[in-house]
């Protein structure tokens, strides 16, 4: 069995050498990705189950929203599936849907343009946008931070940002049975997960990309599975294989994957048989800057005193101290 552990990755660590000023690694292989993403286009709608679900959450973030958005950009869009779960909004005119995938792009042809490039570049021009969505493909993204800061030179003033991602309580099982196994067996373990995005990072992230309002939420979904065989084969169903640079590049050895099943199986096993996994979505919304927005007020312009609404006496932490 070909794939070893082929499981979700994120590269969020471009937010510490953003920070830093330091060069952003390149943990991922675009090409893979692009291949794993070709193979599975034929039959995707059959493993869509988790797109469809953080789809649902971004649409009803948008039916918030008191208006409309009338050129919009989709990154990674597969088969253009979320432009279906904003059809009925009434709130998108047109959409640009892209994908590494040249199949995908083919397939988004039914709801609007389709376009081939990498997810980490979006080659337009600034301010062409009134929104810019994305949902569950930045975790291909080697500088996510550089992303969002694309993404922002691209939308109109008072443009939205609406993507969903994997969050870092995303296939914790799958990640602990597969280490556990494969160092039990080999003496050690191969690279198979990067580090994805903590939710507690994502509004100092979108700050730093010069986006207003920050505001990220997470999900958690559990997926239950007869066993760990199946589980895998839906991420390779979705296009989600490894594709990290690093990874090993042999087949893994089968003995790893049996001996992984079984400690799933013991460890996280339902009396039913059935075996979790675990996936967090992390939905970001975001604004660009516009003088109509809300902002906070300064620290002493409060019209009213806290302690006068609440009909109660203030008080002062350093007194009788």
């Amino acid at each position: 069995m070909r794939g070893g552990a082929d499981f979700f990755t994120c590269g969020f660590t471009g937010l510490l050498y953003m920070m830093t000023g330091m060069t952003v690694p390149i943990l991922f292989d675009q090409q893979l990705i692009r291949q794993h993403r070709q193979r599975a286009a034929h039959s995707y709608a059959d493993f869509a189950f988790l797109k469809d679900a953080a789809a649902a959450r971004l649409a009803d973030r948008l039916e918030l929203m008191r208006r409309d958005f009338d050129i919009c950009l989709d990154v990674g869009a597969h088969d253009g599936r979320l432009a279906q779960h904003f059809a009925g909004l009434g709130k998108i005119g047109h959409m640009i849907h892209t994908d590494p995938a040249e199949k995908f792009a083919i397939a988004t042809k039914q709801h609007g343009p389709g376009v081939v490039h990498a997810l980490g570049e979006l080659p337009y021009k600034p301010e062409s946008f009134n929104a810019v969505f994305s949902c569950l493909s930045l975790h291909w993204v080697d500088d996510l931070p550089g992303l969002m800061v694309q993404a922002r030179q691209l939308l109109k003033p008072d443009g939205l940002l609406l993507v969903s991602l994997l969050g870092g309580n995303s296939l914790t099982e799958l990640k602990q049975v597969l280490a556990e196994a494969e160092e039990a067996i080999t003496g050690g373990f191969s690279p198979r997960c990067a580090p994805m995005a903590d939710i507690r990072d994502i509004g100092g992230l979108m700050s730093r990309a010069g986006l207003a309002l920050p505001v990220a939420d997470s999900d958690r979904l559990t997926v239950h599975y007869p066993h760990i065989f199946k589980l895998m084969a839906d991420l390779r169903g979705m296009g989600e294989q490894n594709a990290l640079l690093a990874r090993l590049k042999t087949p893994t050895r089968r003995q790893i994957f049996m001996r992984a099943a079984e400690i799933y199986q013991q460890r996280f096993g339902r009396a039913d048989g059935q075996i979790p996994a675990s996936f967090e979505i992390v939905t970001v919304t975001g604004w660009a800057p516009h003088e109509s927005q809300q902002k906070p007020l300064r620290p002493g312009t409060a019209a009213h005193r806290l302690a006068t609404i609440l009909e109660t006496d203030e008080q002062d932490p350093e007194a009788g101290a």
